[in-house]
């Protein structure tokens, strides 16, 4: 079975994983941690890589 790889590009700071789980390593009452979500601060959460042209210089 053929694989399909996508052509979108990927956010190069998270790789495409832009949301992770920390935990803080202290618990709640009923013994589950407690979770900080930290999003990707260059793509907002989203994975993708945003084009931006590079800007033309003339003197």
């Amino acid at each position: 079975m053929p694989v399909r790889i996508s052509k979108r590009p990927v956010c190069h700071h998270c790789d495409g994983f832009p949301v992770v789980a920390i935990t803080t390593g202290t618990r709640h009452r009923d013994g589950s941690r407690v979770i900080l979500h930290v999003v990707c601060p260059c793509c907002d959460g989203t994975g993708r890589a945003v084009a931006v042209r590079q800007q033309e210089v003339s003197i």
